[in-house]
Parts: C-alpha cells; sequence; structure tokens
C-alpha cells in the first residue's frame, strides 16, 4: 500500500475505532518545545511535578524518546459534558469533580482503542508501533498542534474548530512513513474568556500557565498544605477545575462523547461534602475503583474536601470536618482545622 492509500485508511479506521479526529505530523514538527520547557521549568511553573525535569530531553524531542520513529499520529476523543459544569459550583455544600474524572478512567479507555488502531496500522504496513496516552514524557499538545488537531489556546489546552476543547488526545509513533498535515493556526483571536475566569490567577499572561496557581495542580498533583491565600480560590472544587475550559467558545462546536464510559456517575455529580469527609482509606479505594481520583490517595483528596467545606460558609457541615481536626495525616488535621476556623 503507498504512502497517500495507507494514509487514507488509517484515517477511516481511526474513525472506525471510535475517535472524532486524526491527524498526522513528522516528529521534527516541534522544534520549539525544548526551548519552551526550560523556560517553564526554570521559572518554577511547574511546581513539584518533578518528572517534567527529569525527562526534559525526551519530552522535548520524540527522536531522542524513541530514535526510530518517523511519523505521529495523534488522535482525539470526545468527553464532553451533557450539562455546563460551572453550574455546580452554585451548590457550596457539595462537591465538584472535573469533568473527565466523573466517568470510568480515561487511560485505560483511550489506550485500548489505540492499540487496536496500531494492530491494524502493523497488519498494513508491517512497521513498528509505540502507543502513549499521557503518561509518558510526550509533548501531546505541541504534537497535536503540529499535526492540525488543534491550537494551543490563551489557557494552554488545546482547542479545535471542530471539537471545541473537551477531547483527550492519544498518539501513536510509529516507523512508517505517513504523509503530514498541515499544523493549524491560532483562532482565539481577543478573547481572553479563559484567562478572566480564573479564581486564583494561575495565567501570568495569555499561553502560559503557573501550575503552582492552577486548581487542578493543587487538587491533583500538590502534596502538602495549600497555600492558605489560595484556598479561597478553589471553591467546592475537590478535584480538578474546568473553569477555563467550560467558558471557551470553540465549545459551541463540541461533539458528544462516543463512549458512555466517559458518562458521569451519578454519585460524582455533585457528591455530598458530608459524606465525602467521612471516607476512610478503605471507603476512598472503594468508591473511586476504576476512577482517575483514585491516584491522589485518601489522605490528599479529604484534605480538598475540607477546604471545600470551610468555603461552603454551610454550619451544617462543621462536625463532620471536626471529625477530621484530629486525623492521622497532619495535612488532612491542618485543612479541617482551618475549615472549622472558617465556619465559625
Amino acid at each position: 500500500m503507498n504512502c497517500s492509500g495507507l494514509k487514507a485508511g488509517l484515517v477511516r479506521e481511526a474513525r472506525e475505532v471510535g475517535f472524532a479526529a486524526c491527524r498526522v505530523c513528522a516528529p521534527e514538527a516541534v522544534p520549539e518545545v525544548p526551548g519552551r520547557l526550560e523556560q517553564y521549568l526554570d521559572v518554577g511553573y511547574h511546581g513539584q511535578m518533578g518528572w517534567l525535569a527529569d525527562r526534559a530531553d525526551w519530552r522535548g524531542d520524540p527522536r531522542v524518546l524513541w530514535p526510530e520513529v518517523r511519523s505521529i499520529i495523534m488522535l482525539a476523543e470526545p468527553y464532553t459534558p451533557e450539562h455546563d459544569p460551572l453550574e455546580d459550583l452554585a451548590h457550596r455544600d457539595r462537591g465538584v469533580v472535573s469533568v473527565y474524572a466523573r466517568g470510568r478512567d480515561y487511560h485505560d479507555v483511550v489506550k485500548k482503542r489505540l492499540k487496536r488502531l496500531a494492530r491494524w496500522l502493523v497488519a498494513q504496513a508491517d512497521c513498528a508501533v509505540k502507543v502513549f496516552v499521557d503518561t509518558a514524557p510526550v509533548a501531546e499538545k505541541p504534537l497535536a498542534a503540529a499535526a492540525g488537531l488543534g491550537w494551543q489556546g490563551k489557557h494552554t489546552n488545546l482547542v479545535s474548530r471542530d471539537l471545541g476543547n473537551w477531547f483527550f488526545l492519544g498518539a501513536i509513533f510509529t516507523t512508517a512513513k505517513l504523509e503530514p498535515d498541515e499544523a493549524e493556526v491560532d483562532h482565539c483571536g481577543s478573547c481572553r474568556r479563559c484567562l478572566d475566569i480564573c479564581p486564583t490567577d494561575a495565567f501570568p499572561a495569555p499561553y502560559q500557565l503557573d501550575a503552582r496557581r492552577c486548581i487542578s495542580y493543587l487538587t491533583i498533583e500538590h502534596k502538602g498544605p495549600v497555600e492558605p491565600d489560595l484556598r479561597p480560590g478553589l471553591g467546592n472544587r475537590i478535584y480538578g477545575c474546568d473553569d477555563c475550559l467550560a467558558v471557551c467558545p470553540w465549545n459551541k462546536f463540541a461533539v458528544q462523547a462516543r463512549d458512555q464510559r466517559y458518562a458521569a456517575r451519578g454519585d460524582l455529580v455533585g457528591p455530598s461534602l458530608m459524606d465525602l469527609a467521612g471516607l476512610d482509606d478503605a471507603g476512598f479505594r472503594q468508591k473511586f475503583s476504576g476512577s482517575p481520583i483514585k491516584r491522589t490517595g485518601r489522605d490528599r483528596f479529604v484534605r480538598n474536601v475540607a477546604y471545600a467545606i470551610g468555603n461552603s460558609g454551610d454550619p451544617e457541615l462543621r462536625p463532620a470536618v471536626e471529625a477530621l481536626t484530629n486525623d492521622a495525616d497532619p495535612v488532612v488535621a491542618e485543612a479541617a482545622q482551618w475549615a472549622v476556623q472558617r465556619l465559625k
């Protein structure tokens, strides 16, 4: 099969497998990434995410990660919510979980789909492949922009004129030679809705994110206590944040999620803060089995719940958080003490 025929078949198979979009770029298509990553690390915007620095050379150049790679296939997987997640912020006695984490863990779902597509490619082209879903040192967003899936918006997430910004990215590295697509250009214009809505001012400038102030980072990646001046900005967000994604005007073109496993679990849409505060380690593991939330661990999650209770202004939640003031984890105990003082 010639190069163009293989590419056309790949795109058809990708849609058959379930992906909403499939584009290709060359491994040398992102020469700007090493310099941008170095600047990001130098100013410390990565916070405690030391893994960004540990494999910066791999992340900066796909050919360092895998010297044999000749083409990179980038794929989009929608997880568009059924309602506006910003509406959930008004219910202060309830926790808000980021849309992507309300259903099945996307790592498992996307990887299975990628492997199925990769097997098809190997059968057609007798090539080698490697698949990646957000767990390897791969610059997915710049590569996706270079492949034409979208562009990195002012909130640094990928935006598409066809899909909005509610979609996951998957990558297939291959030794097969495929015709690359044209890179997408920036269509943000003068819009700055994503920057202005951020509750913790995590954007020092358009296209720059200081993770140390980002609610997604603070509630998921950050270990230890959150700085007291940032805690009120968390509101009732207990795992992640969707504010900058939710206000993007390009979401008028968002498509529905094709996989029902991304549908929100009923118990993760506005879960009771009072109930969540009572979770022990066993209860946490049982409740979040198969969910990306599980990887944060009970202590970090309940810390977030305590902050949310402190921000709720609801005195009826005070007994639930008072019970945590003597928690075995000192960070949870301190968060609970802070919450009790707030509710007083």
